[in-house]
């Protein structure tokens, strides 16, 4: 074995997901074999819990929507389970169950940390290759609002707020991630600034994913993680010009 297969021995993935049940195949089908694979189903009303258990995966059940409710939920499984079955897991990853990632881009994304080049680094899409119709103009432009406000605040140089990312386990727990739905990965990529993570951005490729977004897919949705994305950076700034 290989030192990145070892590393991916010591990986948890997290995917949160509902109504995946079309999509979850195909994701852990491309993903690397990996320490353990958690499901966070938050709230389905079809087959993707059982499809997960089926595939060998973790699975706990978040039943209030939130895309953070649901990473949350998975992180605190992952501690339970790290102590009860004694395993070793000093990375995680997070990616999602739409196949709108790559997950086999796994093992290019994890190598900084595994090189010890850095605590956190985050899959950019906007870097990467996009399949024409993968980010509409809404979800490009986003994105780079919210990533232009972090640069000018904190003195990062973020282009994304992708999903695709991976961090160091003690890292992200002393991060104290709070969020409970759309201001998760902002949340996690400011704190990562305060706290003076060594952070790489890795161009990762990005395809249209299967069936409809939660967010980008609908005028509500795109408003409500628009609002929430600059609120969570507005939050963030005054305490960071405050404390």
């Amino acid at each position: 074995m290989n030192s990145i297969e070892r590393a991916l021995q010591r990986t948890a993935v997290i995917i949160p997901a509902r109504n995946e049940q079309d999509s979850l195949p195909l994701v852990l089908d491309d993903l690397p074999n990996v320490g353990v694979v958690i499901i966070a189903d938050n709230g389905s009303t079809d087959s993707t819990a059982a499809i997960a258990k089926q595939a060998g995966c973790q699975v706990v059940s978040e039943p209030i929507p939130g895309y953070g409710r649901a990473c949350l939920a998975a992180m605190h499984h992952l501690e339970r389970f790290c102590k009860d079955e004694s395993l070793a897991i000093d990375y995680v990853c997070f990616l999602d169950g739409d196949y709108s990632d790559h997950p086999e881009q796994l093992q290019q994304i994890l190598l900084p940390i595994l090189h010890d080049e850095s605590d956190f680094v985050l899959g950019s899409r906007l870097l990467g290759q996009r399949e024409s119709g993968s980010m509409p103009p809404q979800a490009v432009w986003g994105n780079r609002l919210a990533c232009f406000l972090m640069n000018r605040i904190w003195k990062t140089d973020f282009t994304d707020l992708g999903p695709f990312r991976v961090i160091r386990r003690q890292s992200l727990i002393d991060l104290d991630m709070q969020d409970l739905n759309f201001g998760w990965t902002v949340e996690m990529q400011v704190k990562a600034a305060v706290a003076k993570l060594r952070t790489i951005e890795v161009p990762v490729r990005y395809r249209r994913r299967v069936g409809v977004s939660k967010i980008s897919g609908t005028v509500s949705g795109t408003i409500k993680a628009g609002y929430k994305i600059l609120f969570t950076i507005a939050k963030y700034a005054w305490k960071t010009r405050n404390g």
